[in-house]
């Protein structure tokens, strides 16, 4: 059976999956821990979705800083919209998973662009740029001598 070199393993897909979704919880956590956005936590999500990515083997290029990328999008955007859920149903006397799941999506919107300042924004950019050349590079095979 021939594999396609090009194509990304399932597991790193799947390690790329938990990671994500594990670290937007920890920064939830981490919000409720220090009571501050820490915005500054979202390139070390960029370095987890790497990570999970290199642990799978998926082979460093352009389709792994893809993955890369969006995983880092995802785990800022669900940490974002578990940070206002936890926000919100801490005053209404509601546990955050309960709020998070009441809570709206143009409501959510409003909260977390509310609660985005350009420091954050920074933060992000920043994540965004780590999880592309993060997925770019890699160590490469040394060329055959054949």
């Amino acid at each position: 059976m021939t594999t396609n070199p090009s194509r990304t393993p399932l597991t790193a897909l799947l390690l790329l999956l938990c990671g994500s979704l594990g670290f937007a919880a920890a920064w939830v956590l981490a919000m409720r821990a220090l009571d501050t956005h820490a915005a500054w936590l979202a390139p070390l999500a960029a370095l987890d979705a790497v990570l999970m990515l290199r642990l799978g083997r998926a082979r460093p290029g352009v389709a792994n800083a893809a993955l890369a990328l969006a995983a880092t999008a995802a785990s800022i955007l669900l940490a974002n919209w578990g940070i206002a859920a936890t926000e919100i149903g801490r005053s209404l006397g509601l546990l955050p998973w309960e709020s998070a799941l009441r809570l709206g999506p143009a409501y959510a919107w409003e909260l977390i662009r509310l609660a985005n300042g350009p420091v954050q924004l920074g933060w992000y950019a920043l994540a965004l740029v780590v999880a592309v050349f993060g997925g770019l590079s890699g160590r490469r095979p040394a060329p055959s001598v054949r």
